[in-house]
């Protein structure tokens, strides 16, 4: 949809864009409080608060009442949605969506990311059809953070889903509503955490790893690729296998499997 926009008139291309974020957040939209921005050719809301130094490009927009600090870049076809707020030297690739969420500064969000969109949260009502849990809180991205391409990163339902500072995200990660990710953390493509859940400060999630909900993952952990966590980690080391085990038990559990399989096939 985004990259369509990008070929329309500019003046089209806002309205639709503002219609998108009006639907999901219930504001009224009034195109004629929209700017657009001398560094860059984006527009912006009268009321948002952007730093002279700011670059927004042509084709996007932000939002009333968002700040943009000093040195901020945000790509074509990215909607910063209302009351967004980004650090210095942030910079945001194209085709990106930040809504009820702040970023740190220093960080580097890759095109097509999406944060602080609602979290997946539904319950079974006395007639046995399904309804949304509300999904009101945000999303808070700390300092020097990267966000590879196509990663969400879910608004909190009960808190706020926090990225800490330094941590390193690969592309095509799922990150739940109500996660708290610590310092220095790294997640390779592919990993998915499910709700809820605590990961310390240092720990290496490999390609694929899954997370299920409401498990806490201690500091200074690494998980192989393709792991998947069923219970609390409390101790630091390195772990692996489905469910994920300490490394050396996993691996003996590899050999005994290879060990056995050879006996059947002689």
């Amino acid at each position: 949809m985004d990259m369509f926009l990008n070929y329309l008139p500019l003046n089209f291309a806002l309205f639709l864009h503002a219609l998108l974020v009006m639907t999901e957040t219930g504001a009224e939209f009034n195109a004629h409080q929209f700017l657009k921005w001398q560094n860059g050719g984006g527009y912006f809301h009268k009321s948002a608060c952007i730093d002279p130094t700011a670059h927004i490009e042509i084709g996007a927009i932000v939002h009333s009442k968002s700040v943009l600090g000093a040195n901020v870049h945000v790509g074509s076809g990215t909607i910063i949605a209302p009351s967004v707020a980004i650090g210095q030297f942030t910079k945001i690739g194209y085709n990106a969506a930040l809504s009820n969420c702040t970023v740190g500064d220093s960080c580097v969000i890759h095109n097509g990311v999406c944060i602080g969109q609602d979290g997946f949260g539904f319950f079974v009502d006395e007639d046995g059809n399904m309804v949304k849990k509300p999904q009101m809180l945000n999303a808070r991205i700390g300092n020097h953070v990267e966000i590879g391409a196509n990663t969400c990163i879910d608004r909190g339902s009960w808190r706020d889903t926090e990225i800490g500072d330094h941590s390193k995200i690969d592309n095509l990660v799922q990150i739940a509503h109500n996660v708290i990710i610590g310092k220095n953390c790294m997640l390779c493509g592919q990993v998915g955490i499910a709700g809820s859940v605590m990961i310390g400060d240092y720990v290496v999630l490999g390609g694929r790893v899954a997370v299920r909900d409401h498990v806490s993952i201690t500091s200074k952990v690494r998980l192989a690729a393709n792991s998947c966590v069923t219970k609390n980690i409390t101790e630091p080391g390195d772990y692996g296998g489905f469910p994920a085990v300490p490394i050396h038990v996993w691996r003996r559990q590899i050999a005994t499997q290879c060990r056995g399989s050879s006996k059947g096939k002689s």
